[in-house]
């Protein structure tokens, strides 16, 4: 038996694409932090349990919606995400004999519609799919991550697809919340920032994802998603550098 968890909020756009991939589960657990859009009757139209919750950060949250499933094996995704029925059978499959405690999935990316194949982004192995009395989600509040005995862990090969920037615009907008919850993160652990120290982290950034990474094979589309990626590590620093100066 299967729970599949979401978070979230103003997701209109993306969940009812979600939710058409995942009608198979035993269960879908909603945890919705305040939408105002129709996310909400959305998910209820396809029978979702609704869990309401105030923003917790994103480790924090996703916690919050495994335990509130019934069953013991836990796959967490994102509104922007969708299950393939390639993955829909691997996951039927090891569950009927697990061998391990978690899974990796392999994510496939797509940015402004065109699916990304370099960039640094073709070895993207997320955790999602785990026994909840084997591992939780930590609180980080932006990039966050199961913890779970690494060698008791597996991986699935069939495609978890993501779409997670439609735009440029949508990209901004998720840049900007990020890396304020970035910058706060490193402000509480501690971390310094200046000025030259941001600048020089975001062309290292775009080096890497564009050059390094062979982001250029990705066409324009890999350039802009170089370019904003470097932008957004220089916001970041930028930010914490701000913090400091206010705090």
């Amino acid at each position: 038996m299967l729970s599949i968890t979401i978070i979230t909020k103003n997701e209109e756009r993306n969940i009812r694409r979600c939710l058409d991939s995942i009608q198979w589960a035993e269960e879908v657990v909603i945890v919705d932090s305040g939408s105002t859009d129709q996310t909400l009757a959305i998910c209820k139209s396809y029978n979702c349990r609704i869990i309401h919750t105030e923003w917790l950060g994103f480790g924090k949250t996703k916690q919050l919606a495994v335990n509130e499933t019934t069953h013991d094996w836990v796959l967490s995704i994102d509104a922007d995400e969708v299950i393939t029925p390639e993955l829909q059978s691997a996951i039927q499959s090891v569950l009927k004999n697990p061998k391990a405690d978690g899974y990796q999935i392999k994510r496939e990316s797509f940015y402004l519609k065109r699916k990304i194949k370099y960039s640094g982004w073709q070895n993207d192995y997320p955790l999602r799919l785990f026994n909840k009395r084997k591992g939780q989600f930590n609180d980080a509040p932006v990039h966050e991550s199961v913890i779970i005995d690494k060698t008791h862990l597996d991986t699935i090969e069939a495609p978890l697809l993501h779409y997670p920037y439609p735009s440029v615009a949508s990209h901004i907008n998720k840049i900007n919340l990020y890396t304020s919850l970035g910058a706060e993160k490193l402000y509480k652990q501690g971390k310094q920032s200046s000025l030259l120290y941001a600048l020089v982290s975001g062309w290292v950034k775009f080096i890497k994802m564009y050059l390094l990474k062979s982001g250029f094979l990705d066409g324009k589309e890999g350039f802009i998603l170089a370019l904003l990626s470097g932008f957004s590590s220089t916001l970041k620093y930028a930010k914490l550098w701000s913090l400091q100066r206010t705090k």
